[in-house]
């Protein structure tokens, strides 16, 4: 890379005037006419040291050590170019940006190209850091104080040399606010709302989304960017402080400086004075004036260059009418919002983890960033963090110019909620009880909502609709509707009709893969349920939702977080009850690759109650469980008696998925025997009971325990067959620790069939997979994986390390598809 000036650096950029007219105007000749000027430029520039950053089409930008340096380079340039057909703008500016790898980085930067953009063809525009710097010799003319486009203080500016200009392109000709603040982020949300402006067939665009998102900010700054584009000017017209409909003819006619002619009505003197002329009215802060839509539409109508950009958190619902829905920051650009509040808060502020953790529990919204950013004059990160449990009680204190409602987020909020009638206000408050959102029929069954309240609270950005047509609220919105929620009568009723619908719909296990399916979409409200129902609720409804869900905590690696409800149901329901023996039955299933003897305690505990009660369902699938155990801790003869007595318990009773347990149990007893043929045999088994009834999850463990029987038999290519089917079925399920086998065995498989590269790379992967779900490879699968290890080390040597961290750097889908690959070359 170029070496770059760094400390005190004079940024000079250019750019052509009219550049477009002067292509049509010249034709072919345009390109030896630019080419011309790029090198008269570069010799002025360079001849000075001027350093080229950057060009692009007809614009330079350039870095100096020195501002006279700059100076007298722009000078010499245009002295070079008076005689030609090209008319150059250009701007200088001083400042002391950062250097980075990619160039530049600061408002300096921003700062010089927006000096240069108010600049006319042939002038020469220096601000006034630049200008400090320069002798006393250079003649200057004092251009006076002018608003940039970033709409920061006034930068007062100077010109070099004395010819007569027109103004300045600046802002001075309109009343778009100073801001005491740079906007941080939105660069796509600007350019996207220029382009949509811009369009011949666009006159009315509507800015929407919550409170707190930023919409007056980002409309302030799409109207600077926008203000040369008007030549009869860019006008903003606060609503704020508004509620009457009647009253937006009067503000608008107010902002511009219209009075009323006597004896003609104000809205068509309004109109006559706007007539055509080419006008943006940035309409702030709508919501409460919709009634004035009619209005503002007729307006549209009768003045035909007008154009309209409005922030409303609801749409005008005119013809014509663009919506822009304004989504919260991303990550990045939230994170560098709070640290620039933060710095300018406590100027030594330094940022940590800490900063992504609250911006995230924030949502993402600019207003919530700031008021927390504020506290870190008191607070450390770690505590605002652990304080944002109650946010709207941490995030108060504003600034004193902010509008009232936007000095907390619970007025912010408010402002929102006031708005709305009783009927918007009732289902608003009874959709707090979703945690994560909730599909149509829910919001119906559990809130008695209609579908068109629902879309109106969408409208109002209270509420947010997904793709997949789920209903949602930001976390800070909900805090809010969950306090109008517990001030009514009705929050614990409608709280145990929640618990209700979520328990039925665990309970319907009529297909495995949409239920797994359901089950995760749903899980922050079935915890939300089952907090409810630990806290207020009857144990045994609880043990029984508990129940349910064991087997969805298992196949999705929810070990731990299934391990602690189990417990706690149990505790709270100890009478020998078949449901608490199914539950005892999940909890060991928990435990098999956590505590062995826990676990086992937990399954036998469960065989006694299943032989009191004579239930030989639950008996025969606890003689699998607490099975095992054993022989996972090695007494493989003393479980193979266990899994017998299942599989019979389970002929006598039908239960053919009971049956298929304990036959897989015994095929591993075979198969830690080493009789790999026989363990074959009741794989099988297990195979076709498992597809006839349905068990996705049954086929999958039978597919992949074939497959480890013939890598063990030396049929590697069989092997990998059978490795890739399961991971298909596991994949399609989501079974966590099935893929995570499945990747490792495939793996396993290509280190026998000639490609060690791809063998390599996916058991570095699996070893990725095994440590986020903290799983312990039982003995089989340890000594496969140190068989095919030895045999990677043997074939690549130190290159094994390199490739094993590489697969180890893999995404997931990158993994799979490795792993479902053909190997290079195949061999038996």
């Amino acid at each position: 890379m170029r070496d770059l000036p760094s400390g005190t650096v004079t940024f000079l950029f250019t750019d052509i005037e009219g550049s477009t007219s002067l292509l049509n105007n010249l034709g072919d000749e345009y390109a030896a006419v630019l080419a011309e000027h790029r090198r008269i430029l570069r010799s002025a520039f360079t001849k000075r040291g001027g350093v080229e950053v950057d060009t692009q089409g007809d614009a330079f930008f350039y870095a100096f050590t020195r501002a006279g340096d700059a100076v007298k380079a722009a000078s010499e340039g245009q002295d070079a170019l008076a005689e030609g057909p090209l008319r150059v703008r250009i701007g200088v500016h001083t400042g002391e940006p950062l250097v980075t790898d990619e160039g530049y980085v600061g408002l300096d930067v921003h700062r010089a190209a927006r000096i240069a953009a108010t600049a006319h063809g042939g002038q020469v525009v220096i601000s006034q850091t630049t200008r400090d710097l320069l002798d006393s010799g250079i003649e200057l003319r004092e251009l006076g104080a002018h608003r940039l486009k970033d709409l920061v203080e006034p930068q007062r500016l100077y010109q070099l040399g004395f010819d007569e200009y027109p103004p300045l392109r600046s802002l001075n000709q309109t009343n778009l606010p100073i801001q005491l603040t740079p906007l941080i982020g939105r660069e796509h949300e600007v350019e996207d709302l220029l382009t949509v402006l811009r369009r011949d067939d666009v006159r009315l665009l509507t800015l929407t989304g919550a409170g707190g998102t930023g919409k007056t900010r980002l409309a302030l700054q799409v109207a600077a960017e926008l203000v040369e584009e008007f030549e009869d000017g860019v006008f903003w017209v606060s609503l704020a402080w508004i509620s009457d409909p009647e009253l937006i003819v009067p503000t608008i006619a107010q902002t511009l400086g219209v009075r009323e002619v006597p004896g003609e009505s104000l809205p068509a003197t309004l109109v006559t004075y706007i007539d055509e002329k080419r006008l943006l009215l940035l309409l702030d802060n709508f919501e409460q004036v919709l009634g004035a839509a009619p209005a503002v539409a007729e307006m549209l109508a009768a003045c035909p260059m007008l154009e309209l950009l409005v922030t409303s958190r609801e749409c005008l619902h005119v013809s014509g009418e663009w919506e822009y829905p304004l989504q919260p920051l991303v990550e990045g650009d939230a994170v560098a919002l709070f640290s620039e509040r933060a710095r300018a808060a406590q100027p030594d502020f330094k940022a940590n983890a800490a900063v992504g953790a609250i911006c995230r529990a924030l949502d993402g919204l600019p207003l919530a960033i700031e008021l927390a950013a504020a506290r870190v004059k008191v607070l450390q990160l770690e505590q605002i963090l652990a304080r944002l449990e109650h946010r709207l009680e941490l995030l108060t204190g504003g600034t004193r110019d902010s509008p009232e409602r936007q000095r907390t987020l619970r007025a912010t909020i408010g402002w929102s909620y006031d708005l709305l009638d009783e009927e918007e206000q009732s289902i608003f408050a009874r959709l707090a009880v979703f945690v994560g959102g909730c599909t149509l029929a829910a919001a119906e069954q559990i809130c008695m909502a209609e579908l068109d309240t629902l879309h109106s609270l969408v409208d109002k950005s209270l509420l947010r609709q997904t793709e997949g047509g789920r209903f949602s609220m930001l976390e800070t919105i909900r805090e809010y509707a969950t306090e109008r929620l517990d001030e009514s009568s009705r929050g614990d009723e409608l709280r145990r009709r929640h618990v209700e619908h979520y328990l039925a719909l665990a309970e319907d296990e009529s297909d495995e893969r949409t239920w797994l399916a359901r089950l995760a979409a749903e899980h922050d409200n079935v915890r939300a349920a089952l907090i409810f129902q630990r806290g207020e609720g009857e144990p045994a409804l609880l043990l029984r939702f508990c129940r349910v869900l064991g087997p969805f905590w298992f196949l999705r690696g929810y070990w731990d977080e299934g391990r602690t409800w189990l417990e706690d149901a149990l505790a709270l329901a100890p009478e020998p009850t078949v449901m608490r023996g199914n539950a005892l039955r999940e909890l060991s299933s928990l435990e098999w690759h956590r505590d062995l003897e826990r676990g086992r305690a937990a399954a036998e505990e469960a065989i006694a109650i299943f032989r009191a009660l004579g239930d030989e369902d639950g008996l025969a699938g606890s003689l699998t469980s607490a099975g095992t155990f054993l022989s996972m801790s090695g007494a493989t003869a003393e479980a193979r008696v266990l899994f017998e007595e299942a599989a019979e318990v389970a002929t006598r009773s039908g239960n053919r998925k009971n049956l298929s347990m304990a036959l897989g149990n015994l095929g591993s007893v075979a198969f830690m025997e080493h009789d790999y043929e026989g363990a074959c045999d009741f794989f099988e088994q297990v195979l076709e009971i498992s597809r006839t009834i349905g068990h996705r999850y049954g086929t999958a463990v039978a597919i992949s325990n074939l497959g480890m029987a013939a890598f063990q038999l030396g049929h590697y290519a069989d092997a990998l067959t059978r490795f890739q089917e399961s991971l298909v079925v596991s994949r399609d399920i989501e079974y966590k620790e099935g893929l995570a086998y499945g990747i490792q065995f495939a793996g396993a498989a290509f280190a026998f069939l000639g490609d060690a590269a791809r063998s390599a790379r996916l058991m570095g992967y699996s070893e990725v997979l095994h440590e986020e779900l903290a799983s312990k490879l039982p003995s089989d699968e340890m000594e496969m994986r140190d068989t095919a290890l030895a045999a990677l080390r043997r074939q690549l040597g130190e290159r094994l390390d390199t490739l094993f961290a590489e697969g180890q750097a893999l995404a997931f889908e990158e993994a799979i598809e490795a792993a479902l690959a053909e190997p290079r070359s195949r061999a038996t």
